[in-house]
């Protein structure tokens, strides 16, 4: 009874999808509520996720110019009011300092929602020639947004994130690197995390506060709903005009910026729960699992069971598993890493240890005991389709590379069908409406290009324009709304 006790602490998700989420993420040791409303404490476990994607994340903007740099967390009020469209934008969700100790400011200042604004007041100091372009920096950091409802990774008061900031001396510059992001961010979902994404641009009405364009990755998670799950901005000069950063270009004429931010979050762990989570817990693709392998020792007390799981895991922690599969491309360094194993030899019960491996959604376990070691054999489980796999302890070094490869790449298959079986064509209102009361997921439909359309889709039916995806489809002539000529296919979704 006690073994089963982990798992019956989450709710089923198709009892309560939002509950279940909460009870994985508390069960799972992933986060803990703190005192400070809205504000999480990310816990050993969640940490360890967020700096193997921190990490696989910097590799992959470093090999594209990108430096990495840090700016203040304060933002003064004249500051961020330079830019008309961005602070209203933001002024909802601001945090403000008023008093510096005792004493009151003279100039409230802002706690860092975004840092555009500073980014600009550095830039205007340090761009003067061509020769200083482009400027290629990122900063990871925490920033502040007073949110009125609050999520564990997906919406939190304070969050940890990415914010990259670029300087460029064309439109063209800068709007392919906007996109060279944003196609490095979908890469890094479907590659590392195994999330399927639909890239696209945001409609105006969507896009980022201040910005030209916004283009944006999108995901769906288990329940049907839609995560904006990272996006990339093209500001064209607009910042630099208002904050006068101009560079003195070849025919020795004065020339605006041209700017870019791009940023995902830890919002990215809550996709990852959201798109591969059951019943039992987390499952966490390989690549992204602190622990890759786990070893559980039964009947650990028999003499040599101990000893053969430590030399087994030193065995396994010098494999290099290659998830490129043999493709050597420019990322080939990026696929490649070392099994992170681990042995538990805590004093609890076997089946409290395959409950436990199960929720923190460990890829594989391994279970070793006296009978296992006399055949000169394991078990291997699969947490992704609990298959139980015989092998001898000569092949096990071969065996858990191949099958950390195979579940990598199954999961992101998983995870591709269930989008594409989620997702649904309306070609007039009635089936718009249809497809929303009846079903979850993504519905492609056309639209007129009219935001009257987007106001009365949201107030109606509490659905968004997801994207307009770069790949489009002519589904009908007409607008699903409107009826008026149609302009874009979009992905409309109830969203996160």
């Amino acid at each position: 009874m006690a073994d089963k006790k982990l798992v019956e602490a989450i709710t089923a998700m198709d009892v309560d999808f939002a509950q279940w989420y909460t009870d994985v993420v508390k069960k799972a040791e992933l986060v803990d509520y703190t005192s400070v409303k809205g504000c999480m404490v990310i816990k050993p476990a969640g940490y360890a996720i967020w700096e193997l994607l921190q990490k696989q994340l910097d590799e992959r903007f470093k090999e594209t110019g990108v430096e990495n740099v840090y700016l203040p967390l304060f933002i003064p009020e004249s500051l961020l009011e330079k830019e008309k469209d961005h602070v209203e934008g933001f002024a909802p969700e601001v945090a403000w300092v008023t008093h510096g100790g005792l004493a009151p400011l003279q100039e409230r200042l802002c706690v860092r929602p975004t840092s555009e604004t500073l980014f600009c007041d550095f830039y205007k100091n340090e761009v003067q020639s061509y020769r200083d372009l482009p400027k290629v920096y990122n900063q990871w950091c925490n920033v502040v947004r007073w949110e009125k409802e609050t999520r564990p990774f997906l919406r939190s008061r304070e969050f940890l994130w990415q914010e990259g900031h670029t300087a460029h001396a064309t439109e063209e510059d800068a709007e392919n690197r906007t996109i060279q992001m944003l196609d490095l961010y979908a890469d890094f979902c479907e590659q590392v995390l195994a999330i399927p994404v639909i890239k696209g641009r945001k409609t105006d009405k969507e896009k980022f506060a201040g910005a030209n364009a916004t283009y944006t990755i999108e995901a769906l998670m288990h329940d049907g709903k839609a995560l904006q799950s990272g996006t990339s901005h093209n500001f064209g000069d607009g910042f630099a005009k208002a904050f006068e950063i101009q560079y003195t270009d070849k025919e020795n004429k004065l020339q605006y910026v041209h700017q870019t931010s791009w940023g995902v979050t830890t919002r990215l762990i809550g996709a990852i729960i959201m798109v591969h989570g059951d019943d039992s817990g987390l499952k966490l693709p390989p690549r992204i699992a602190p622990v890759q392998v786990q070893i559980i020792p039964i009947r650990q007390q028999a003499e040599g069971v101990l000893d053969g799981a430590y030399k087994l895991a030193e065995s396994l922690s010098e494999v290099v598993v290659d998830y490129a599969e043999g493709a050597k491309s420019a990322h080939h360094s990026l696929e490649m890493q070392n099994i992170r194993v681990k042995v538990d030899d805590s004093d609890k019960t076997p089946g409290w240890k395959f409950s436990e491996c199960e929720m923190r959604g460990i890829p594989l376990r391994i279970e070793l005991g006296p009978k296992d070691l006399e055949a000169g054999n394991c078990v291997i489980v699969r947490r992704d389709t609990a298959e139980k796999i015989t092998c001898p302890l000569a092949e096990v070094n071969e065996k858990v590379s191949e099958l950390l490869v195979t579940i990598q790449k199954e999961m992101l298959e998983r995870a591709r069908t269930h989008r594409d079986a989620h997702t649904y064509e309306a070609k007039d209102y009635d089936e718009f409406v249809k497809a929303f009361t009846e079903k979850s997921g993504f519905v492609k439909a056309m639209w007129c290009g009219e935001q009257a359309c987007e106001d009365k889709i949201k107030e109606e039916l509490s659905v968004t324009s997801r994207c307009m995806p770069f790949e489009q489809e002519t589904l009908a002539d007409t607008c699903v709304c409107c009826g008026k000529p149609a302009k874009k296919m979009v992905y409309w979704g109830r969203a996160y």
